[in-house]
């Protein structure tokens, strides 16, 4: 099945505070991360959701395996 692409508009509004999703965008893929207690309100440390996360990560304490415990629900147009 073809993943439906969603522009950074889109993915914008999957802030938390917009509607109820919460997602992140991380090398072109979108990341569900709304069941994650450490994405609560759509905030997880100084990172925000409904943003490409892609140029943070290397600032994080930790590696991009994190993002395969979450359902890949889309892609980013580019």
């Amino acid at each position: 099945m073809e993943l439906p692409v969603y522009s950074k508009q889109q993915l914008a509004l999957r802030n938390g505070q917009d509607r109820p999703e919460i997602w992140i965008a991380y090398k072109g893929l979108i990341y569900d991360v709304g069941d994650s207690r450490l994405w609560k309100n759509g905030k997880h440390y100084e990172h925000w959701a409904g943003q490409d996360l892609t140029e943070e990560l290397p600032d994080a304490p930790h590696t991009e395996t994190v993002f395969e415990k979450f359902e890949v629900i889309g892609k980013l147009a580019s």
